[in-house]
């Protein structure tokens, strides 16, 4: 066994994904987290079959499933005229294509039954209120007065764990900004369904709408193009902000353009992404989720593709001869997906806010394309069984 502890930078969803994945093969975790307590980070989420399947994996999915909606469809809309231009029957082909469910949730949901099952699980050990400007031994060591063969960076885009690794990844704006907010079903608008997550597309920027059961609210999020507010993750909305989201959605349908007008409580967040780069020091030290990879959300895999690398991680770790054949073959698999990943984001992306002569072609497409000859393109994404 080349690995009897790990220390885990970070206890968002990779991070406490990982602690459980190595408790699977009876390595101790010790997760060190800046936060005193762990509230909620954003609002929705969604969790595809490549995903849950993981979930399911670590006794955690049977404890989201009674809380999140399974959409009956995906409907692909247009925001100008709200018609419907392709419907996935995703519930159908979630369980009986790629045997496991898709759902979306309240991210608190999903981080709140990660947390509970660390700490149910004596193997995990968390450590709250402790921030690390540097990722060394020593100074973890100090914190959870042990030893650790292996530090995992899943400490997010900014992350302080990075530094630890030489020509690692390197994070720029993305020129896309997203405002999210949720709205109450008692007065969301009846374009959004309970049993449907709805993209609406348009030129420069698109809008994803789902159910929240556990709150009874729609989820929310308009991603367009936007200005850099400089190194954060979250801004509060201000009136210079919403006015620059009203300019970009001013050609949309009248009932989208007074949708965004109910975004009081609304926040702007700004979308970076990383570069290519080194995951691991060769050594010691690996990088997971947005540490390593942070993309952007048009393909909806960020928390998927943080929750593949943790489980995959300790199944290369714990299966190779020496920590640095590990490390290794975990980059050697996760690169290739997490560029073909970023590949499909980007085609959607394109599709997403085509105008012109593209806007007409696309629908087109989806016009005349069986769902199922859609489904069969995502085969290689939502199909996917990690290597635990």
């Amino acid at each position: 066994m080349p690995v009897k502890s790990v220390a885990i930078v970070g206890a968002g969803i990779a991070g406490l994904t990982a602690a459980l994945s190595f408790a699977r093969h009876g390595v101790s975790s010790h997760i060190i987290e800046q936060a005193h307590h762990l509230t909620e980070v954003g609002a929705g989420l969604q969790i595809s079959p490549n995903a849950s399947r993981i979930l399911s994996e670590l006794d955690v999915l049977a404890n989201i499933e009674p809380l999140w909606v399974e959409p009956e469809t995906i409907d692909l809309t247009s925001g100008q005229s709200l018609k419907t231009l392709m419907s996935l029957p995703m519930r159908q082909l979630a369980r009986a294509r790629w045997g496991a469910p898709y759902g979306v949730l309240h991210r608190s949901t999903l981080q709140q039954a990660l947390l509970g099952a660390v700490l149910k699980n004596p193997l995990c050990h968390l450590h709250l209120g402790k921030r690390i400007e540097t990722v060394r031994t020593a100074d973890i060591s100090a914190i959870t007065f042990a030893d650790h063969d292996l530090i995992i960076g899943a400490d997010g885009v900014w992350s302080s764990a990075r530094y630890s690794v030489p020509e690692s990844p390197s994070p720029s704006f993305s020129g896309n900004v997203a405002w999210r907010f949720t709205i109450h079903d008692d007065v969301a608008p009846s374009f959004l369904q309970k049993q449907s997550v709805k993209a609406f597309l348009g030129p420069k920027g698109h809008i994803v709408a789902y159910p929240l059961k556990e709150v009874s609210a729609f989820n929310v999020v308009a991603i367009s193009i936007g200005a850099d507010p400089g190194q954060t993750w979250k801004a509060e909305s201000t009136g210079h902000q919403k006015e620059m989201l009203f300019e970009q959605f001013r050609d949309w349908h009248p009932s989208i353009r007074e949708l965004l007008t109910k975004t009081e409580n609304g926040n702007f967040w700004p979308l970076y992404q990383l570069s290519e780069g080194c995951w691991h020091n060769g050594q010691n030290t690996v990088l997971i989720g947005d540490s390593a990879h942070a993309m952007m959300p048009f393909a909806a895999q960020g928390a998927a593709m943080a929750i593949e690398d943790a489980f995959e991680l300790a199944g290369q770790v714990m299966s190779a001869a020496t920590l640095p054949q590990g490390l290794a073959a975990f980059e050697s698999l996760r690169v290739p997906r997490i560029n073909k990943a970023r590949k499909r984001a980007q085609m959607n992306r394109f599709a997403y806010h085509a105008s012109g002569p593209f806007k007409l072609g696309r629908d087109l497409l989806f016009a005349v394309r069986p769902a199922q000859s859609f489904a069969a393109d995502l085969d290689w994404l939502y199909g996917y069984h990690a290597k635990g």
